[in-house]
């Protein structure tokens, strides 16, 4: 069996840990220099990840928006965009979504149940891969392997990066704090409630920090991948 690719989790949140706040507009947390760090990420990445529910809220392309490091990429006989990668348990993805129709290739994982609707919504847009009764977050990194994916990005949201993190299957976080104060409990959160490896008292790995006008970039490695679970997403 292929080796599991390396997972970096990148996200972007204010200084009280949200994501988004309530408002009906994307909250913009980054700024144009961590916008462009975020695109060379995706850029050296074989996949990159992003939630059933951030896909439906958030309706991204997902790309690499650079002309020279897409070009970079076709040089080095890599596909011109990495691999977008989704995954849901409900099913309920629109084939009017933009992720569908730009870029290269796209997978999504999901169920038994919800798979045959996929298959019927998506046909011609992209793989459907169910991984069981749940959806299995090492089942899918063994599927990405097989595939050839050696590095995967995610995206989020908040509920995806928890799983990665709470399943020990993560093996990097690039965390961009930004100067912003959200201040709604009902905003969504970096992070979700979980029990995660080590517990509370364990001290992620800091990497390095850099500071990107006025966004501080935090990169920590959580410890070793040790959880093969699965979860409903």
């Amino acid at each position: 069996m292929a080796e599991r690719p390396y997972v970096v989790l990148s996200v972007a949140a204010s200084i009280d840990g949200y994501i988004d706040d309530t408002s009906p507009d994307r909250l913009m947390l980054s700024n144009a220099d961590d916008f462009d760090r975020v695109d060379q990420v995706r850029a050296e990445s074989d996949a990159i990840l992003i939630g059933g529910t951030t896909l439906r809220r958030d309706n991204p392309r997902l790309l690499v928006k650079s002309p020279e490091r897409r070009a970079a990429r076709i040089a080095a006989g890599k596909p011109e965009y990495p691999l977008k990668v989704t995954l849901t348990g409900s099913g309920d993805l629109s084939r009017e979504l933009k992720f569908w129709h730009y870029g290269g290739g796209k997978v999504v994982y999901t169920t038994d149940t919800a798979a045959p609707k996929l298959r019927e919504t998506l046909d011609g847009l992209a793989d459907v891969v169910s991984t069981g009764p749940a959806v299995d977050f090492g089942a899918l990194l063994d599927d990405l392997a097989e595939r050839g994916v050696r590095q995967l990005m995610v995206e989020g949201g908040g509920t995806i990066h928890t799983q990665f993190l709470a399943q020990g299957l993560a093996d990097e976080v690039h965390l961009a704090v930004a100067p912003l104060l959200v201040g709604r409990p009902a905003a969504p959160r970096f992070l979700g409630a979980a029990d995660f490896p080590g517990g509370p008292t364990h001290r992620l790995t800091l990497l390095g920090t850099r500071t990107i006008g006025d966004v501080v970039l935090l990169r920590y490695a959580p410890g070793p991948r040790t959880g093969t679970g699965e979860t409903r997403a």
